[in-house]
């Protein structure tokens, strides 16, 4: 693509992304070429969207079947497309779980799960952490605990008290009766890739059991295998009333769900909720050979061995450097968290063919495809050394 074409992007696409400049023209499962063909070991992924690889075969050929039949059918009728991935879900769907609801993005589902909420309580207030991030619409923005994404926006429609994340001797008092739900990222992603605490997660959904307050988990960057189980939620023996999914199930395709638990049973009438698109054959198809590639190549368990495997190299060749803090992370969820602004070196590792992300300001995000390689991760830690020493 020429120059004299990419301009429109820069003269007529509203900006509200910080542009690389980089013009990625084609990928294969973890790596892009740009127009130039220069090869990029991607560990960006489109903010963990390529989590199963860009083009994975699998879900390209499920692509393709789908595009003979048909390619939108609207949640007014039935769809075979759409039945398909509704049974193959159900296999990595906990026990107690009963319906979803299909949705396009991870900030839909959010917003659904919002609206399930008060419905079920009819309570209208949310708990919330900061440094949370749950989406950029304005009910998802009303949960999310940073205040850069929210102040432009304010008053917010949705009215929230945010706590301390990992605050775990504050639970007890922070949830309160009068809660329609508490929302809470098992890891918090854009936030700089904080983990929770074991305890903080159990004690959540203690004291919401409690209250009868309900316990909403957004896995949307954290589920799907991302941290060596199927959800998040599975490294801290909880499960929550209601919980979102997204990013990588579809394969690169705009998908959202959320799941609620087999009481809450059907929560809208006719009316209530809808989407266009949500359901459509196409993306329904991607996701169905999504959660196969999950099940039938053991996604989670490869990156639980893997993911331990490359914390550890990143820990022993980048936690002496003058710029890192530390390494924190799970699975192929990973946070290289800096002493000063991450973007710079996210600019560095560019040239040296590593796509990052930054999270928090000061944290290198990476968010690998499952299928990398040892060469990949030595490729890796080699071009995140050679930066991160520049100024050491």
């Amino acid at each position: 693509m020429s120059n004299d074409l990419l301009r429109f992007e820069d003269e007529y696409l509203a900006r509200y992304y910080s542009k690389k400049p980089l013009n990625i023209t084609r990928g294969y499962m973890q790596y892009t070429w740009d127009s130039n063909n220069n090869r990029y070991l991607d560990m960006h992924t489109g903010f963990g969207v390529a989590f199963l690889g860009h083009r994975n075969p699998r879900i390209i050929n499920a692509i393709r079947e789908q595009l003979d039949r048909i390619l939108t059918v609207s949640l007014t009728f039935y769809n075979e497309a759409r039945a398909e991935f509704i049974r193959e879900f159900t296999k990595i769907m906990p026990s107690g779980f009963g319906k979803v609801f299909l949705q396009n993005s991870g900030t839909e589902a959010v917003e659904v799960a919002l609206k399930i909420a008060r419905k079920v309580s009819k309570r209208t207030e949310f708990l919330a952490f900061l440094n949370s991030f749950h989406g950029r619409s304005l009910g998802a923005l009303s949960v999310t605990g940073n205040e850069k994404y929210r102040k432009a926006f304010e008053p917010m429609p949705y009215k929230t008290r945010f706590a301390p994340f990992n605050a775990i001797d504050q639970v007890d008092k922070l949830v309160t009766e009068d809660l329609a739900a508490v929302i809470v990222e098992p890891i918090q992603g854009e936030g700089g890739v904080n983990p929770a605490k074991p305890e903080f997660l159990r004690a959540l959904r203690q004291v919401t059991r409690e209250k009868n307050v309900l316990l909403i988990l957004d896995e949307i960057q954290s589920g799907f295998g991302r941290t060596g189980r199927t959800w998040a939620f599975e490294n801290y023996g909880v499960e929550p009333d209601i919980f979102t999914a997204g990013k990588s199930v579809a394969g690169g395709l705009p998908i959202g769900i959320a799941a609620v638990r087999r009481e809450l049973g059907d929560v809208f009438e006719p009316g209530e909720h809808g989407s266009t698109f949500a359901g459509n054959p196409l993306v329904m198809a991607a996701a169905k050979a999504g959660v196969e590639t999950l099940l039938n190549e053991d996604v989670p368990g490869r990156v639980r061995t893997m993911g331990e495997e490359f914390m550890k190299i990143l820990e022993d060749e980048l936690g002496s450097l003058k710029p890192v803090l530390r390494v924190k992370g799970m699975g192929f969820m990973i946070g290289i968290e800096l002493k000063k602004r991450a973007e710079p070196y996210i600019d560095r590792l560019i040239p040296m063919g590593l796509l990052t992300s930054v999270a928090g300001g000061t944290t290198v995000r990476l968010l690998p495809p499952y299928c990398i390689t040892d060469d990949d991760m030595n490729m890796a830690v080699k071009a995140l050394k050679t930066v991160l020493s520049e100024n050491s």
